[in-house]
Parts: structure tokens; C-alpha cells; sequence
């Protein structure tokens, strides 16, 4: 046996540690590339994107109250009054019916009501 054939060389340990290292690098730089840029276009449209969500929250408010507003008007206007409701019908003609006459009325004047007769 040689006196070299036992030892390990460190140069040899130390190369296939960079080697692993670098191929590492070369292997994984693209999916950690991917995330930071993931993470930083989601941090941009975040940037956006907040002070857009109050704008839409405010509209959507404003929007939500002009229902309720127009809603109101529609129950307050469709209300009807309460108690009885004169409909404007005519009375009953009484035409062919007697008429008994009022306290200082004659029988003639009576039936001329009753007739439709005017008392000129």
C-alpha cells in the first residue's frame, strides 16, 4: 500500500462541496426566483389594489344606502290610510220606492222627490 492511498485528499472533499453547491444554486435559482417575484408583483398589486378597495367599499356603501333610501320612499308612498276609505260610489237610487214625507213636508212634494220632479 501506498503511504497516499489511506489518506482522503482535501482538495477532493472540498471540490465536490462546491460542485454540490453550485449545481444546488443552478437547480433551485429558479423556483426561488419564481417565488421572490411572485411575492413582490403581489406585493405591488397590493399597493394598487388597497387604496382601490376603499374606493369600492365606499361606492358600494353609497350604494347600498340609495337602495334603502329608494326603498323607504316606495313602502311610505304605497301605505294606504287607515279606517275606512270613501270610494266616491254613487247611492242607491230609491226610483219606484214611497218615501214617507219629512216633518213640514206634504205628500206632493214628496212624491215629486220620489219622481224627480223639481217643485217649480
Amino acid at each position: 500500500m501506498s503511504p497516499t492511498a489511506g489518506r482522503s485528499r482535501p482538495w477532493s472533499t472540498i471540490g465536490a462541496t462546491a460542485a454540490a453547491l453550485g449545481a444546488c444554486a443552478v437547480c433551485c435559482a429558479g423556483p426561488l426566483l419564481a417565488v421572490l417575484g411572485a411575492v413582490s408583483a403581489g406585493a405591488t398589486v397590493a399597493a394598487v389594489w388597497v387604496p382601490a378597495l376603499a374606493v369600492v367599499a365606499v361606492v358600494a356603501a353609497a350604494m347600498l344606502a340609495g337602495a334603502a333610501v329608494v326603498r323607504r320612499r316606495r313602502l311610505v308612498a304605497c301605505r294606504t290610510a287607515p279606517g275606512p276609505v270613501d270610494l266616491g260610489l254613487p247611492t242607491p237610487r230609491t226610483i219606484g220606492m214611497r218615501r214617507e214625507p219629512s216633518h213640514g213636508e206634504s205628500h206632493t212634494a214628496a212624491r215629486r222627490g220620489r219622481d224627480g220632479v223639481s217643485g217649480s
